[in-house]
């Protein structure tokens, strides 16, 4: 049976969060036997203890960001069980109470759905999609405007090639071997490293206060969809592209890289720092998140009651 089938007043829920990469130690839960930072997750199961719920919760992470990297969408399920007076949450109170629990933290949970009870968020997912922001012309960090602070990778080039940027991007589209851009990690040997990259783009972007700010800053974004990546893969992917741009590597050496399939191939110095990276997206079929028409039954009788 699964936990809604045993417990009635139970339910597994879909919840999608924003976080500021720099004040955690990734998406996942920081190792016990390590001290300062916390993982994101840590603080969400945190926030959902504080609910009072009967079973112990444990999220599941649809995608593990890097300490330092930012999430606009990231997503995660959990099973939550209150006691037998108490209907399950609705997804609008779930959101407005977890956000409260959270409101000394740089996260915040953006939608909520209940789903059903096999339901997996790292499983489930139909793809990922990253984007890398780079701002241009700027010679020291400070002279970003605060809210450019730790969220792009400043580069002090006043352009990039960026057709041979988009040229060298049409290269790593497509189903590869991709063990030359990724990190050397405890899982390397469990995980393949044949991936499809779906998309891979590079566009003009915008500081987040371009209609405020005293002189206009050149931003680009670097964008990459999958259904997943491996360890690192997009930050040394965005490095690359970038070397290509600024004529440090050639778009048929990094085709070389990439038939090389190994990671020791891959030039030092050239991986893009966390801080311009945002998870922007995780999506799924509207099909994997409808309830069965009893369970929205039960969940719409018992709306009216949830507090």
């Amino acid at each position: 049976m699964t936990f809604g089938q045993t417990m009635h007043n139970g339910a597994r829920y879909l919840i999608f969060f924003q976080y500021i990469g720099k004040k955690y130690r990734g998406a996942v839960k920081a190792p016990s036997n390590q001290l300062g930072l916390k993982g994101v997750q840590d603080h969400l199961e945190d926030a959902i203890g504080k609910l009072k719920p009967l079973n112990t919760v444990s999220l599941s992470v649809s995608s593990r960001t890097d300490t330092g990297v930012n999430a606009l969408s990231n997503s995660a399920h959990f099973d939550l069980q209150r006691r037998k007076d108490k209907p399950p949450f609705t997804a609008e109170i779930l959101v407005e109470a977890l956000n409260f629990n959270l409101s000394a933290q740089q996260i915040r949970i953006t939608r909520a759905v209940r789903v059903p009870d096999d339901f997996h968020a790292r499983f489930r997912a139909q793809s990922r999609t990253y984007v890398y922001r780079i701002a241009l012309e700027v010679s020291h960090h400070s002279k970003l405007p605060l809210t450019e602070s730790d969220l792009c990778w400043n580069l002090c080039d006043t352009k990039l090639d960026v057709g041979a940027m988009r040229e060298a991007a049409a290269l790593l589209v497509g189903t590869h071997d991709f063990s030359s851009f990724r990190a050397v990690s405890s899982d390397i040997h469990f995980i393949s490293p044949v991936k499809t990259l779906n998309a891979a783009a590079v566009e003009p972007g915008s500081s987040f206060v371009s209609a405020h700010f005293h002189r206009e800053i050149p931003f680009w974004e670097v964008t990459f969809t999958a259904r997943s990546f491996l360890y690192k893969q997009v930050r040394r992917m965005t490095g690359a592209l970038v070397a290509v741009g600024r004529g440090q590597l050639s778009v048929p050496r990094l085709q070389e890289i990439l038939e090389a399939r190994d990671s020791l191939s891959f030039p030092q110095g050239i991986v893009a720092p966390a801080c311009g990276l945002f998870l922007t997206r995780v999506d799924y079929k509207d099909t994997d998140l409808q309830l069965s028409q009893q369970t929205s039954e039960e969940q719409f009788t018992s709306n009216g009651k949830s507090d």
